[in-house]
């Protein structure tokens, strides 16, 4: 992940996201990490959008 936030940054700041955008942004942050995907913190929030929850 690059951008507006790093990988560490996701590690370092975890309780924020957690709190401020939820698990399922959290989640798809460490994914993103994982699979080493070049994508930003923006990108990452807008994918929920196309993933409501019930």
């Amino acid at each position: 992940m690059k951008g507006i936030i790093t990988g560490r940054d996701v590690l370092r700041h975890s309780i924020t996201i957690l709190r401020l955008w939820g698990p399922g942004t959290y989640f798809r942050c460490i994914y993103a990490m994982v699979t080493r995907r070049s994508v930003t913190f923006l990108q990452v929030i807008h994918e929920g959008d196309r993933y409501p929850m019930a």
